[in-house]
């Protein structure tokens, strides 16, 4: 965990391991009475961590605010305790962290997203933070930007909805995240406060001022009642094991494609 280093630590580790810097992404924002309002940070900053046991890296502290909250992915702005970034200082915010990390000698960055709102705005920042290197000169930064949900095989989504899988945008505050909570840490869930609230069904477009109503009171966009810890924890050890693998193929390519080109070079 790269806040509990000293910068003495931190700088041997760069230079002794030239770890993967994980940098997870979330929000504050409302989960339902029964789950936490960091649970999108909370989440992936476990996943980087259980991913760090697997490879070379290091967990950078988490963006504990995202992007706005929208009706359709996350409830809305409406409920209290939400507490958002407006989209610019997202993507500004990522792209200083990451010209810093290039200035400490990183070369290597996986941002691990786990709030649906945030993905246009990272990229933006990663964008930006590309572009402003190569005009400092930095040339061989690698950068990889994912949302673990893009990792849960189609085997899993089976094994967790033998009813058949709503889909993501209906999953806020729902099977996934109250199961994947139950079994990381059990003692935040509020069991007894699970609300009862039908499906969200949402029409085909948006509406500005946002039309509250749409949203079920509660901020649960589909019924969690299923959710197990034993879910949970099939879905938390498909992530790490999957990202992890995932990070070890594409950062070790460029060491690949070096090494075949000294052997060119030599022969």
């Amino acid at each position: 965990m790269m806040a509990e280093l000293t910068w003495t630590e931190y700088q041997d580790r760069l230079k002794r391991d030239n770890p993967v810097i994980l940098l997870p992404v979330g929000a504050l924002e409302q989960h339902g009475p029964h789950l936490p309002m960091g649970t999108d940070h909370m989440i992936p900053t476990a996943i980087c961590r259980q991913v760090a046991e697997r490879i070379p890296a290091i967990v950078a502290p988490a963006f504990n605010y995202g992007y706005k909250s929208q009706p359709k992915m996350g409830g809305g702005q409406h409920f209290c305790g939400t507490t958002s970034l407006d989209g610019n200082n997202l993507s500004l915010t990522l792209r200083d962290v990451l010209k810093e990390f290039a200035r400490h000698g990183v070369r290597r960055v996986a941002v691990v997203d786990g709030h649906y709102e945030n993905q246009m705005f990272l990229i933006e920042g990663i964008d930006l933070a590309m572009r402003e290197l190569r005009y400092d000169g930095v040339r061989d930064m690698k950068i990889i930007r994912l949302e673990y949900w893009d990792f849960t095989s189609n085997e899993t989504l089976a094994k967790v909805f033998p009813e058949g899988f709503p889909g993501y945008a209906l999953e806020h505050a729902a099977v996934m995240e109250t199961s994947i909570s139950l079994h990381l840490h059990p003692h935040l869930v509020r069991w007894d406060k699970l609300p009862k609230d039908p499906p969200a069904n949402f029409p085909p477009y948006d509406v500005y001022p946002t039309n509250t109503s749409w949203v079920p009171p509660s901020g649960v966009l589909s019924p969690a009642k299923s959710a197990t810890a034993e879910k949970g924890k099939a879905l938390f050890e498909e992530y790490v094991r999957t990202i992890a693998a995932a990070l070890k193929k594409e950062f070790s390519s460029k060491t690949r494609a070096a090494k075949a080109k000294s052997r060119k070079v030599r022969a």
